[in-house]
C-alpha cells in the first residue's frame, strides 16, 4: 500500500531536478527558475528525502544518478504533456511557440536517409527539433537519461516508458579506394585485414573491427584513422587512407563512378535500426514518428 509519504512527487520539486541537471550547478537552476540557491538545494533535499534515494552527484557539472535519471525523464514527458495541453486548449502562452521535439539520431543516419522525413512534416503545428548524434548502440542510454524524447537505436528492446517500432536494416559494404585496394587487398584477405590500414568513426565504432574478426582476426589493423563525420569519413576511404565499412546510400554512388570498389561483394553487413519514443500521447511526437517510420520504409532494407 501506498503511503502518504509517497504517494505523489511533488512537481515543483522534480521541475527543479530537471532545471538542475539541465543547468549544470544549483546556482545556475536557481536563476533560471527565479528562487534563491537555498531553495534548489532545499527542494532537491526534500525530494531525495522523499524518494529514499540519492539522486544528483554533487560535481561539476552535477549529473544524475540513474534514480535521478528516472525522475529527469518524468519531468520532461510531464514539460511535454502540459505543452501540449495548452497548445490544444489555445491558452496563452502556447501561440505562436513551436513545439520542442528532441531526437537521438545515429551519423549515418543523419548523412543519408533521416533528415528528408523532417522535412517531410506538415507546417501546422509548428515544431522545431533538437538532434543529438550518438552511435546508435549509445542512443538507447540517451533515452533513459530523459535527454531525449526519442532515439533511432540499435535495441529492439524498450527502454522502460518507451515504445519501439522497427524501422529496417542499413546496409554496410566494406570498401575501399581502388588504389589503395590494389595496394592493400589484392591478396588473401583474411592476411590483408590484419594488417591495412582501416578507417574507423570513432573509438566506439566496431564495424571494422567486426568484419575483421569475420576472418579470424581479434580486430582489424592497429593503423587506424579516426575521422568522427559521416561524409568524412567515406570521402577519407574514397581518398586512399584506409578502408571501412560504408552505408550503402552513401557507397553506390561512389561504386558508381570508381572512386570506391567494394572488395567483398558478398560479405556486407545489415545493421537493424528501431525508433523508441516515450509512450506519451502527444501529437507532435506521433507525427515525427510516422514521418520517420515511413521514410525509413523507403530508405533501408526490410
Amino acid at each position: 500500500m501506498t503511503t502518504p509519504e509517497t504517494a505523489d512527487l511533488p512537481l515543483d520539486q522534480v521541475r527543479t531536478l530537471l532545471a538542475v541537471v539541465d543547468e549544470g550547478t544549483f546556482d545556475a537552476a536557481a536563476a533560471a527558475l527565479h528562487v534563491t540557491p537555498s531553495a534548489v538545494s532545499q527542494r532537491i533535499k526534500a525530494l531525495e528525502q522523499r524518494t529514499g534515494r540519492v539522486l544528483l552527484l554533487r560535481t561539476k557539472p552535477v549529473r544524475p544518478t540513474e534514480s535521478g535519471a528516472m525522475l529527469v525523464r518524468l519531468a520532461r514527458q510531464v514539460a511535454r504533456l502540459e505543452r501540449d495541453a495548452y497548445a490544444e486548449l489555445g491558452l496563452s502562452g502556447a501561440a505562436g511557440a513551436p513545439t520542442r521535439v528532441s531526437i537521438a539520431v545515429n551519423a549515418d543516419s543523419l548523412a543519408t536517409w533521416f533528415l528528408g522525413a523532417l522535412t517531410e512534416l506538415p507546417q501546422e503545428p509548428r515544431i522545431c527539433f533538437e538532434v543529438r548524434r550518438e552511435d546508435e548502440a549509445h542512443t538507447a542510454a540517451l533515452l533513459r537519461e530523459g535527454a531525449v524524447m526519442a532515439a533511432v537505436t540499435s535495441s529492439p528492446e524498450p527502454v522502460p516508458g518507451c515504445a519501439v517500432r522497427f524501422l529496417g536494416r542499413m546496409r554496410y559494404l566494406p570498401c575501399a579506394g581502388p588504389g589503395f585496394a590494389g595496394r592493400h587487398l589484392g591478396g588473401p584477405l583474411r592476411e590483408a585485414l590484419g594488417v591495412a590500414p582501416v578507417v574507423v568513426f570513432d573509438r566506439r565504432d566496431d564495424f571494422q573491427d567486426g568484419f575483421a574478426r569475420r576472418f579470424g582476426h581479434d580486430g582489424a589493423s592497429s593503423t587506424r584513422h579516426y575521422v568522427p563525420t559521416s561524409e568524412g569519413f567515406v570521402e577519407a576511404i574514397a581518398a586512399g587512407l584506409g578502408w571501412g565499412m560504408v552505408p550503402e546510400p552513401q557507397a553506390e554512388p561512389l561504386l558508381r563512378t570508381g572512386r570506391l570498389v567494394d572488395f567483398a561483394p558478398d560479405l556486407s553487413v545489415d545493421a537493424p535500426l528501431h525508433w523508441q519514443q516515450w509512450k506519451l500521447d502527444s501529437p507532435a511526437l506521433a507525427m515525427v514518428a510516422d514521418a520517420v517510420t515511413a521514410a525509413a520504409r523507403r530508405a533501408l532494407r526490410r
